[in-house]
C-alpha cells in the first residue's frame, strides 16, 4: 500500500471513530454514566475499536498464514490496512483525551498512545515489521472484555452475575493475549536480533518493556479489585454472622 493510501486510511479511520463517538453520544446512557458523558462514550468508542481489529487481527493470520512465519517482511494488504486504521483510531483517541482530560489523569494512556502510533507508523511506512504490528494488536482480544467491565461498571452493574463473568473472561484473555502475548513479542525480537536494524530494535524493546510494567501492574490492580476485594468482603461476612 502507497503512502497515499495509508494517510487516506489513517484519515478516514480518525473521521470512522469521531462518526462511532458522536453515535454512541445520541444513543440513551444509563443514569449514571451522566455523570461522565465523556468517558462513557470514549469506552464505548475504544470498546468498537477493539472488538473490529481484534476480529481482523485474527482474519489476518487466517487468510495469510504464512506471515507468522515471517513477521518481518511478509504481510497482505489487509493486515497493512489494519495497522494504518489502527493508528488512524490511536491518533483520535490521543487527541480526545487530551481535550477532555487533565494531563494528570490520562498521562500514561497518552504516553502509550505515543509509542503505539509510532511503532506502528514505522510499520506501515517502511512495510516491514507489519506481521509485528498484528500478533500486538491480538491484544484487542482481551480489551474487549476490558472495556465491557469499564462499561459495567459505569452502568452500576458492578455486583451482577454478567459482571462476574466478564471479570473471569476478562482475567483469563488478559494472561492469555496481553501478558503472554508481550513475552512472546519480546522472546521473537531477542531472537531476530541480528535481523532487526538498531533503531527499530531499539524502539521495539524500549516499546516492549513500557508495555510490560504497564500490563503488570493492570494485572494486579484488576485482580485486586474483582477478587481479592470480593474475598476479603465474603470473610468478613462469614465472621460477622
Amino acid at each position: 500500500m502507497e503512502l497515499g493510501s495509508v494517510i487516506l486510511t489513517i484519515g478516514g479511520s480518525v473521521g470512522f471513530f469521531k462518526f462511532v463517538n458522536s453515535g454512541v453520544g445520541k444513543l440513551p446512557a444509563p443514569e449514571s454514566a451522566c455523570r461522565n458523558v465523556w468517558k462513557w462514550r470514549n469506552i464505548s468508542t475504544s470498546c468498537v475499536h477493539s472488538m473490529i481489529t481484534a476480529t481482523w487481527a485474527v482474519l489476518c493470520f487466517f487468510l495469510h498464514p504464512q506471515m507468522a512465519e515471517d513477521l518481518i517482511e511478509t504481510h497482505s494488504v489487509f493486515s497493512h490496512v489494519l495497522v494504518s486504521f489502527s493508528i488512524g483510531y490511536f491518533i483520535y483517541d490521543f487527541f480526545d483525551m487530551l481535550r477532555s482530560q487533565k494531563l494528570s489523569q490520562s498521562w500514561e494512556l497518552l504516553f502509550h498512545h505515543i509509542v503505539v502510533i509510532t511503532c506502528f507508523g514505522l510499520a506501515v511506512v517502511s512495510c516491514r515489521y507489519v506481521g509485528f504490528a498484528v500478533v500486538a494488536l491480538l491484544v484487542e482480544i482481551n480489551s474487549v472484555f476490558l472495556h465491557i467491565r469499564q462499561i459495567l461498571r459505569m452502568a452500576n452493574m458492578a455486583a451482577s452475575t454478567l459482571y462476574r463473568v466478564n471479570s473471569m473472561i476478562n482475567l483469563g484473555t488478559y494472561v492469555v493475549f496481553r501478558i503472554n502475548t508481550l513475552a512472546w513479542m519480546t522472546r521473537w525480537l531477542v531472537l531476530n536480533r541480528d535481523k532487526v536494524p538498531l533503531l527499530a530494535y531499539t524502539l521495539g524493546s524500549v516499546g516492549m518493556a513500557i508495555m510490560t510494567a504497564m500490563n503488570i501492574v493492570l494485572f494486579c490492580r484488576l485482580l485486586r479489585s474483582d477478587f481479592l476485594k470480593s474475598s476479603t468482603r465474603e470473610a468478613k461476612k462469614e465472621k460477622e454472622m
